[in-house]
């Protein structure tokens, strides 16, 4: 019989191990490919890239509004709850001597023995003097339940205002935590705008209008050259406050965006409007949601210098009118308050405050 001998293990060695190499290393690009690593991202180029970062200021913009108007609302909040406070400390004091009134008055009847009035009558050695005594003793007894009365008030009081400052303590904190998310999502936008920005040169970023650092730090009069001054502007406002709000909204060229700020030397787009209302003696609300309805609507053909404009359709972002198309607006963290013509953004709407 022939004798059956099991094949041979052939060790990979020289071309056949080559070959294997080349084979796993084929499989693990194709793997690659399919589960999409191992790529690079496509170069962006600078148009894309400023539309990005427009859209990440934009959604940044819509979520400072937000904080703002959380801002806003916790503010209030915490006054209310300090008011409050206050009242129950007023309040507590005031009872604390009320119950020490009541506790000298207790004493002085324990003293007195506590005798029942018809045992003392009976005993009296003076029924006529004692008669005089009793009604006193009636009279004083009135006052000390009218005493005991006010206190049980006054702890129903404290208590009612301790309840409204735990509501008020309760709205606080739901503020606070709208704020910490609010300034999360914004700081996270500007970041990944700012990265984006970093990859381009330094005269791209100038050239598509990103390079904030070197804009922001330049004299309104450098942001100025070129453009009207406010004279032919404040002349055309509807208003004495309209004017004073755009000559205040001019001396404010040049002054860098900061998120939350309303100046004086640093804006966001509704701290902008706000402060220069405010130099104008009125007081407008915080954000652009607000606004909005401050005022009274004016259509796009009928604006005015001083005309609040506003854009997007979720209303984030406002300017000042100024006349012949333009504005001047706080516009994001690249670029600082400045001039700009009205139909550069989505036209939202207008108000006219007077």
């Amino acid at each position: 019989m022939a004798a059956h001998r099991k094949p041979s293990r052939r060790s990979l060695g020289g071309n056949t191990a080559r070959t294997a190499f080349t084979i796993a290393l084929a499989g693990a690009a194709t793997a690659t490919a399919f589960d999409g690593t191992g790529h690079a991202e496509p170069k962006l180029t600078p148009a894309q890239v400023k539309a990005k970062v427009d859209k990440l200021y934009q959604e940044a913009e819509t979520a400072t509004e937000k904080y703002d108007g959380a801002k806003e609302k916790a503010d209030a909040a915490e006054k209310r709850l300090s008011a409050l406070r206050d009242q129950a400390a007023r309040k507590t004091d005031k009872l604390n001597s009320a119950r020490d009134a009541l506790g000298s008055m207790a004493a002085a009847q324990y003293r007195a023995g506590g005798i029942d009035p018809a045992v003392q009558l009976a005993l009296s050695d003076d029924p006529d003097r004692y008669l005089d005594g009793a009604e006193f003793v009636d009279r004083a007894g009135t006052r000390q339940a009218a005493a005991v009365a006010d206190v049980r008030r006054q702890l129903l009081d404290i208590e009612r205002l301790r309840g409204a400052a735990r509501v008020e303590l309760t709205a606080l904190k739901s503020r606070q935590a709208e704020l910490r998310r609010q300034k999360k999502t914004i700081t996270g936008k500007l970041a990944a705008a700012r990265r984006l920005l970093d990859t381009l040169p330094a005269e791209e970023r100038s050239r598509i209008g990103a390079d904030g650092g070197t804009r922001a730090s330049r004299s309104g009069s450098d942001v100025r050259v070129g453009l009207d001054a406010p004279g032919s502007a404040t002349a055309q406002a509807p208003d004495s406050r309209a004017a004073a709000a755009v000559s205040y909204a001019y001396s404010k060229l040049g002054s860098p965006y900061v998120w939350g700020a309303t100046g004086p030397g640093a804006f966001d787009c509704s701290g902008l409007v706000q402060a220069a209302y405010r130099s104008a003696g009125l007081s407008l609300p915080r954000t652009t949601y607000a606004q909005i309805d401050a005022g009274h609507r004016v259509s796009r053909s009928e604006l005015l210098p001083g005309d609040l404009v506003f854009f997007y359709s979720g209303i984030s972002h406002v300017g000042i009118y100024i006349g012949n198309g333009r504005m001047i607006h706080a516009p994001n963290p690249s670029e600082p308050v400045k001039i700009a013509p009205v139909d550069e953004m989505p036209f939202a709407g207008a108000t006219r405050v007077v």
